[in-house]
């Protein structure tokens, strides 16, 4: 498969080192740019012809230049590229003004981890920009091409206003009455009567003003006075202005032969759109359908040739249908109906459907329509609408996750701390074991919270998934009850695949908890496995599969399945149709952002009444399976004497952590900055053994900390700690090998587990010195 296009980035900047941050901040994310600076109205003005970027930076203020310029620039040069503002500060109001002006987004250079989420949701909007203006410009020539067929017509077309006044006319029109365009432009349609007609032609007018369509023969006096018989067909459109074709029938022969040719031209049209092109007879049935039908529903024409057309669309849709049809038989031509098209395989395709009825000597003839396929457009509406709804509650999910872990670190280290020096008989050891309890609680929620933003800390290794679920079978059948039967069908030659094991144990649990709520009677639950591989076509009707080769967990129950309606919602967090007190709707949520940050996806196949299976697919990698952890304690237990740096911007937090380090026989030396960590290490003369580091903190964060101190201390460990990822530390939520991670919010007992397994990785004798 050929890798995307490196995006080009133009960058309105006068201080080249911000460039080089900015790329930096880019590639450190996974995303590589093609970057160019300027720091002139000028430069940029030649750099947008030249350069053809995709994306625009532009700094707030420059000497002589700004974000200002930088937008009024680009909306009269290139308003389809995005603008984003990068800047050093930048209060609210200011920010709004920008984004008023036309620019797509902006960061602060002090938050340059939302760089990249920033430039790809930019060329995601210029891509709906240029689609937008695609479709603009298709419009236009739609337009276009519908005037040279009216230009181009075997008839003459006039067209009037309600009082008979001609205000169009094409090129037949003026071959057939010998006026110029101009001189029929003057005249009222009644002028083309012989006299003695005038009064007829006064009534028919009258009644076709009031919606009364007009099919026959009359008498038309050309210019030159010489009298032909022609026949009309007048249509009064939705405007008000009434539409006649007319047609010489003097010369039946050389009607015949042009009919001939329009219909040869109709022919080569309608077979050569990509558009459904049908006709149905006036009981509905099909009498013509193009080579389109084939290619979007599967079905050959022929096959539906004299059958009832609504066994083509869905039963729900039969009363569109007939509205629809009774609308084009009326002659609403403009009406535009989507209907749900059946397919050959069983599905269904939606289309756009618009008709014309067709009249013979005033009776109807039949219903000639055209549909489009609008599925995938629909889709990607959907899921655009989805994503953009997801990724927002996904940011405020990972903020809430982030302050409330710091708040949840010092409730639950306070509470270990406490319960070490009460006595075992202690009457408020009860009360501080329950406090323990609920922030653990709380901590659950925060996981899911930060699952579900996909921001949490991936430790992947290569798994057997056999095995990991035969492992947790007793687990399941203790969780599913006596009432569900537990079935397992494993594929023996099972791939093996690269992820973190708790994360997919969680996604197992979590699916087989809500087959059980939906099999309130009892059921089956069954978990297969298989390898998969994805061809094109599969990747393309399950977007956003792309093919492959997986290895797919499928977890199906027989339940109450779900509606329609529930399935649009399954994956929201919070949406739970559990009733109060029974569920927090975080658990489907959970599910798909750990797959998604997987790497896999995830379909679902349900019916209400019916059951539903969940299929997750996992890349599949030609690797063997890792070890199991060893999870036996550490000889010697998890005390020490030495010394560590401290670094966190929460007192509380802070607080906590010193205690519980202390009170395992640590010196800690406490920074509630990294600027203040950094000073305490030049000043301190006795060895540091280990930095323990909070990842973001106001000023210089933890990972630049760390950057400072190995030059300065070589031997020194390094443990980062947060509430959530940072791109500084970690790629799309991976760690990086060799790097130390505790997620708050963690126990005294854990942070001292932790710390003891980084200072014994070797000999840390000399360490720091």
């Amino acid at each position: 498969m050929t890798p995307p296009p490196t995006p080009r980035i133009l960058f309105v900047e006068d201080v080249p080192a911000d460039a080089e941050l900015v790329t930096d901040a880019l590639q450190r994310a996974g995303l590589p740019v093609t970057l160019r600076r300027v720091d002139t109205e000028k430069a940029l003005i030649r750099a947008i012809a030249e350069f053809a970027p995709d994306i625009i930076f532009t700094d707030h203020s420059l000497p002589q230049f700004g974000a200002d310029g930088s937008l009024r620039v680009v909306a009269q040069l290139a308003p389809s590229i995005p603008v984003i503002v990068v800047t050093g500060s930048l209060n609210e109001e200011t920010a709004a003004d920008y984004i008023k002006a036309g620019a797509a987004d902006y960061v602060l250079k002090s938050n340059l981890s939302r760089l990249a989420p920033a430039v790809l949701r930019a060329l995601d909007l210029r891509r709906a920009r240029e689609e937008r203006a695609r479709a603009l410009e298709d419009l236009h020539l739609s337009e276009a091409r519908y005037r040279a067929l009216i230009e181009q017509a075997a008839d003459a077309i006039l067209t009037t206003d309600p009082s008979g006044h001609v205000v169009d006319a094409n090129r037949k029109a003026c071959l057939l009455t010998g006026y110029s365009r101009d001189e029929l432009l003057e005249m009222d349609i009644a002028d083309t009567y012989p006299p003695d007609d005038r009064t007829e032609a006064t009534l028919r007018l009258a009644a076709l003003a009031a919606g009364h369509d007009f099919v026959g023969e009359r008498t038309m006096r050309r210019k030159d006075g010489t009298e032909i018989t022609v026949e009309v067909s007048v249509t009064r459109l939705e405007d008000g202005r009434l539409q006649g074709i007319v047609r010489d029938v003097t010369e039946r022969a050389r009607a015949g032969s042009a009919l001939r040719d329009s219909e040869e031209r109709y022919h080569t049209l309608v077979e050569g759109v990509r558009d459904i092109v049908f006709a149905l007879g006036p009981d509905g049935t099909v009498l013509s359908l193009n080579a389109a039908f084939e290619t979007v529903a599967g079905w050959p024409p022929q096959e539906w040739i004299g059958k009832p057309f609504e066994q083509l669309v869905h039963p729900d849709d039969i009363g569109l249908l007939l509205e629809f049809v009774d609308h084009a038989v009326r002659g609403e031509t403009r009406s535009v109906t989507q209907l749900r098209l059946r397919t050959r395989q069983g599905a269904y395709c939606v289309g756009e459907f618009a008709a014309t009825p067709q009249f013979r000597d005033g009776r109807l003839v039949g219903v000639l329509g055209i549909a489009r396929d609008i599925t995938e457009r629909l889709s990607l509406e959907q899921q655009l609408r989805q994503a953009q709804k997801m990724e927002a509650v996904g940011r405020l999910a990972a903020g809430v996750a982030h302050d409330f872990n710091n708040i949840l670190t010092a409730i639950t280290g306070y509470a270990q701390l406490i319960l070490e020096d009460l006595g075992p008989n202690d009457p408020h050891r009860e009360d501080i074991t329950e406090i323990r309890k609920a922030a653990d609680r709380a901590a659950g929620l925060t996981r899911q919270l930060l699952a579900f933003s996909r921001q949490q800390i991936l430790q992947p290794t290569v798994l057997d998934l056999n095995t990991l679920i035969t492992e947790t079978e007793s687990m399941l059948g203790r969780l599913l009850g006596e009432d569900v039967r537990l079935a397992t069908r494993l594929a023996p030659d099972l791939g093996a695949v690269k992820t973190d094991r708790s994360q997919i144990e969680q996604v197992i649990m979590n699916l087989a908890v809500n087959a059980r709520d939906a099999m309130p009677q009892g059921g089956q639950l069954t978990i297969e496995t298989a390898n998969v591989e994805m061809d094109d076509v599969y990747a393309h009707d399950h977007f956003p599969a792309v093919p492959g080769s997986y290895v797919m967990i499928a977890v199906s129950d027989t339940g109450t399945g779900m509606s329609q309606e529930t399935q649009s919602h399954m994956f929201e967090p919070f949406f739970t149709t559990k009733g109060k007190g029974k569920g927090t709707g975080l658990g489907l949520a959970t599910v798909y952002g750990i797959v998604k940050q997987s790497g896999g996806f995830i379909w679902v196949y349900t019916e209400a009444g019916h059951g539903t299976a969940f299929k997750i697919y996992l890349p599949r990698v030609g690797l063997p399976p890792d070890p199991l952890p060893d999870t036996r304690p550490r000889a010697g237990g998890i005390t020490g004497t030495e010394t560590v740096l401290l670094a966190e911007d929460e007192a509380a937090v802070r607080a906590v952590a010193r205690q519980s380090l202390e009170r395992h026989g640590y010196t800690v030396l406490e920074a509630e900055s990294g600027e203040a960590a950094l000073d305490l290490a030049q000043r301190y003369s006795g060895p540091i053994h280990l930095l323990l580091t909070d990842v973001v903190m106001p000023g210089m964060s933890g990972r630049a900390l760390a950057l400072r101190l190995a030059g300065l201390r070589p031997q020194m460990r390094t443990i980062y700690m947060s509430g959530y990822t940072d791109d500084a530390i970690t790629r799309h939520g991976v760690l990086e090998p060799g790097v130390a991670y505790v997620q708050k919010p963690f126990s005294p007992d854990a942070l001292a587990r932790k710390v003891r397994e980084k200072l014994d990785e070797g000999n840390v004798s000399a360490m720091g010195a």
